[in-house]
């Protein structure tokens, strides 16, 4: 059988990542190692205070880190080391596996030896979404299964290299030879990975099978704040996004979604979702524009303070 593990990023575990690891566990097809790169130790040690039996999980492994290291590319890097697993699963710690076939689901694509990344759909969480979010979720995450390379950029352009670690697995051959993660990632290393694959001529396999629950409802202002990150993530990395630009994915979503509510019966809510849509926008903007900006101003933007503190930590020690 094929081997599995199973790579979480975590900080500030809570109830929803114990639902994950509970359906881990219930896999048609075994895992064999969860491996937990953990944020802060302590935050770790009140879970299992409270959930012993975490101690007696044969397979589950833990190594932590501080909040300072935490890079969403080099953390992950780190992580990958501790695993000799012929594939491996990347997810995060709201997702929850829908059924037990996720794992069964997500290998199928590699009978193929030229697909070098499998990754799941996303349902939105029951109580966690609104209207514009399930028509977000369907727009990135459709019905349909089908498989990117090379060959799809002039049709597809940025969604060619569209993945998410939400939920995604990894041939571990191709990985290595591909040098894995970026070592430094504010945002979308995933796709920074895709990107990389479909370039040496592999493919990204969608797989609407394999389903996960994990949504969210963010604020405008966190809404802008992600944005910034993505917008940042491409500012720094041209030499993959500025032969594919974003934008016009961004106007297709917005039709889309304008639609979706107008066959709902929920038109009223177009007014709001094109304010949130601005919200996007200009935080995008500001993204990729970022070296224009104080320090100030992208310690207010961003998502990931922490990662702005350790790159000019880096930048003032050279």
């Amino acid at each position: 059988m094929q081997s599995v593990d199973v790579i979480i990023p975590v900080y500030r575990p809570d109830e929803g990542f114990l639902d994950l690891i509970e359906q881990l566990k219930r896999q048609d097809h075994a895992v064999h190692k969860i491996i937990i790169a953990n944020t802060e130790k302590r935050y770790w040690d009140d879970l299992v205070n409270c959930h012993a039996s975490l101690r007696d999980m044969e397979n589950l492994e833990v190594h932590h880190l501080e909040k300072k290291d935490f890079d969403h590319g080099a953390t992950r890097r780190w992580a990958v080391k501790f695993s000799e697993a012929e594939y491996f699963l990347m997810m995060t710690q709201d997702a929850i596996p829908a059924d037990d076939h996720l794992v069964e689901n997500l290998l199928k694509p590699f009978a193929d030896p030229q697909v070098a990344v499998s990754y799941a759909r996303q349902l939105p969480k029951k109580g966690a979404t609104t209207p514009v979010e399930d028509i977000t979720r369907a727009f990135n995450y459709p019905s349909e299964s089908r498989r990117k390379s090379k060959a799809d950029i002039e049709n597809l352009g940025i969604k060619t290299y569209f993945c998410s670690n939400v939920c995604a697995m990894y041939r571990r051959d191709v990985y290595q030879k591909l040098g894995g993660f970026v070592k430094e990632a504010i945002f979308n290393e995933d796709m920074y990975y895709a990107a990389a694959a479909v370039n040496a001529g592999y493919e990204i396999a969608y797989e609407a099978g394999a389903k996960v629950y994990h949504s969210h409802v963010y604020s405008n202002q966190k809404q802008f704040q992600r944005n910034f990150d993505l917008g940042v993530s491409q500012a720094d990395h041209p030499e993959i996004f500025e032969k594919v630009p974003s934008e016009s994915e961004g106007v297709k979503l917005v039709k889309r979604t304008a639609i979706g509510l107008l066959k709902r019966g929920r038109g009223l809510l177009i007014i709001p979702m094109l304010v949130t849509s601005a919200y996007k926008y200009f935080g995008y903007r500001a993204g990729k524009n970022y070296q224009n900006l104080t320090k100030k101003q992208i310690m207010k933007y961003t998502m990931n303070p922490t990662f702005w503190e350790r790159r000019w930590e880096s930048l003032s020690q050279k």
